[in-house]
């Protein structure tokens, strides 16, 4: 990505004003450095993604603003996940990172002492305005990490759901209708299958597979068996339908050849690519493809729409923007928080294809855009996000691929893969000491 050079040194008096300004915000930790001349930026986004375009644009107009230069690094999401505590305990920190909302992740480090309380900042920018309601739990954490309550750690500018993604034209081609009901989509899948095609772009290397795994879950569980997961208020019973039917469900499309058991080793780069070069007509994955698939697959007829007769759906606040507590430049990162949630790189972000929190609707001008930031709407009208499965301990991430990989590669069974996973849960639970 190309930064914009910082503007030209008539500037300087200007910029002292502000920093002057600024100074006054902060956040506690680290002593404030006097009039800095550059802040680090770190976040894992492509750059034609919705968020990738407006985080530009948020960059170039906090340049032109404070004449203070933007280092920006790009990282990947697997390099940020497993990395974090060591990078924020380091002097190679940034000054403002993306970084995974949930307890194992956000929750984990500020429990550590590792993030910046926004506190302060959410006050003196009224975030608490336009972050809200579900969307405000993943940037507040308690003292032990569990999200939903205590401070603010973290503020996310966007909204994401996991969506079914429709490739129409491979549909029309093989005459078969779009599903709008979990038989109709079981009988679509077969019909691919009947015609050789393996229906669902799956990865188990990464995310997507558990994030199907998850909704299978959901679609039979109620608030409390939620509550329950995600927060630990009260037991979760491994043995109920949600979860017995997601994990047989997962194993009968496997062996159906709805998913193919090559998914073991796929990431989510990897059937991504192969949903839009056409390998596979479906693909179950979060609304922060939307934009990639806008610009990468034109002239493809992509539709898309929430999972078939499910009241609950894999989904959240974005990822946050946190502040490392190393971090000398507190105020400035501040600043540009505050800059992603302007109304300019927010209506931005809507037209690029994304889901922001706080934009205009008049001026989201894309008729698809307009109609993936409704259905998200819906969602949170309906109190429907149901969060995402790997948030309740800081290993259950690569342990819950694990099973789901023993299950499609037929190394366990059903009831082998459930008695891992709770055994991975219940342990991760309990070393966190995060129930009471």
């Amino acid at each position: 990505m190309n930064i914009r050079k910082a503007i030209a040194a008539g500037l300087a008096a200007v910029t002292a004003a502000s920093m002057l300004t600024l100074a006054g915000c902060g956040g506690g930790g680290a002593a404030q450095e006097e009039n800095p001349t550059s802040i680090k930026v770190w976040h894992y986004e492509e750059d034609n993604g919705a968020m990738g375009v407006a985080w530009k644009k948020a960059m170039e107009i906090f340049e032109k603003e404070t004449g203070v230069k933007v280092e920006f690094e790009k990282k990947s999401f697997e390099q940020i996940r497993q990395n974090a505590s060591q990078i924020l305990n380091s002097d190679e920190a940034p000054d403002v990172m993306e970084y995974n909302k949930g307890n194992a992740t956000a929750g984990l480090l500020a429990s550590q002492g590792l993030l910046t309380n926004l506190d302060d900042y959410v006050k003196e920018y009224k975030w608490d305005e336009k972050v809200t309601g579900s969307l405000a739990d993943t940037g507040k954490y308690n003292e032990k990490g569990v999200m939903g309550s205590g401070n603010w750690y973290g503020i996310t500018n966007y909204g994401e759901d996991v969506i079914m993604y429709y490739n129409k034209d491979m549909f029309d081609k093989n005459g078969i209708e779009i599903p709008t009901t979990m038989d109709g989509l079981t009988d679509a899948m077969q019909k691919f299958v009947d015609k050789g095609i393996t229906p669902l772009a799956e990865g188990a290397a990464e995310y997507p597979l558990q994030h199907l795994w998850w909704q299978l879950v959901l679609s039979k569980a109620d608030d409390q068996f939620v509550k329950a997961y995600e927060m630990y208020d009260g037991d979760v019973d491994w043995d109920s339908e949600p979860i017995t039917y997601a994990t047989q469900t997962i194993k009968d499309w496997t062996d159906k050849g709805y998913i193919s058991k090559d998914c073991t080793g796929l990431k989510a780069e990897d059937v991504g690519q192969g949903f839009m070069n056409g390998t596979y007509p479906m693909f179950f994955s979060g609304t922060w493809w939307y934009g990639r698939f806008q610009n990468d697959m034109k002239g493809t007829n992509v539709t898309f729409s929430t999972f078939p007769q499910s009241k609950k759906v894999v989904g959240s606040s974005g990822n946050l923007w946190v502040i490392p507590e190393n971090s000398k430049r507190k105020d400035l990162a501040a600043k540009f928080i505050n800059i992603t949630l302007s109304d300019e790189v927010q209506d931005l972000m809507g037209n690029s294809g994304g889901l922001p929190i706080a934009a205009d609707p008049a001026k989201i001008t894309d008729k698809s855009t307009k109609e993936l930031i409704e259905s998200f709407n819906k969602v949170l009208k309906d109190n429907a996000l149901g969060f995402y499965p790997d948030w309740p301990t800081a290993t259950f991430y690569d342990e819950l691929n694990a099973s789901l990989q023993e299950l499609v590669n037929g190394s366990t069974d059903v009831k082998g893969a459930i008695a891992q996973m709770k055994s991975d849960y219940d342990k991760g639970v309990q070393d966190a000491g995060v129930k009471d």
